[in-house]
């Protein structure tokens, strides 16, 4: 799986990049770097038992175990203290993140309801794009009876593109269904 996405970037993506900004050299053409996929625990984080499924749902969705993040400093506010778990995230690369890219834009976004595509202005000013998605039921391999409440997760895939245009066109060259705006 991992492997199609990987060898259609480099036959037909990179040439199609050099064509459309006129690139001199190959090693110009924006590529992937990494995929994160990161979780807030919001009031969950005094629940140990939501910490923990939190960690099962992300590995059985991404392969890999996540690591908990936890508060750099207590924030009285939050009922916060510092060394507190707050998220879990996990930074997925090569194989991996061909992998969960190629499922991500071919599995989970058709079967999200009334999906007419992900806004294509979600790009941070350096070519790296963010998606946020609600609940963690639009992956194939998480079951409705093993999860105890529905969670959203962000994930960002980073690109070495220096402008927000070449993320664009990379993204779109690798399948991501952007919605005309």
């Amino acid at each position: 799986m991992a492997e199609k996405l990987k060898e259609f970037y480099l036959e037909k993506a990179v040439p199609n990049l050099m064509e459309q900004f006129e690139y001199d050299n190959v090693h110009q053409v924006p590529k992937l770097v990494k995929v994160t996929v990161n979780r807030g625990l919001g009031e969950a984080s005094q629940n140990a038992k939501a910490l923990e499924s939190s960690i099962s749902e992300l590995s059985i969705i991404t392969g890999q175990r996540p690591v908990v993040t936890r508060a750099k400093k207590a924030i009285a506010g939050f009922k916060i203290r510092e060394g507190m778990p707050v998220g879990v995230m996990v930074t997925l690369r090569s194989e991996r993140m061909y992998a969960f890219l190629n499922r991500l834009i071919n599995l989970v976004l058709p079967r999200i309801r009334d999906f007419r595509g992900v806004s294509p202005r979600s790009f941070d000013g350096r070519g790296n794009y963010t998606l946020g998605l609600r609940e963690q039921l639009i992956f194939p391999e998480v079951s409705y009876d093993s999860i105890d409440q529905i969670r959203g997760m962000d994930i960002t895939v980073v690109t070495t593109a220096s402008t927000d245009e070449e993320g664009r066109a990379l993204l779109k060259e690798l399948g991501m269904p952007f919605r005309d705006n």
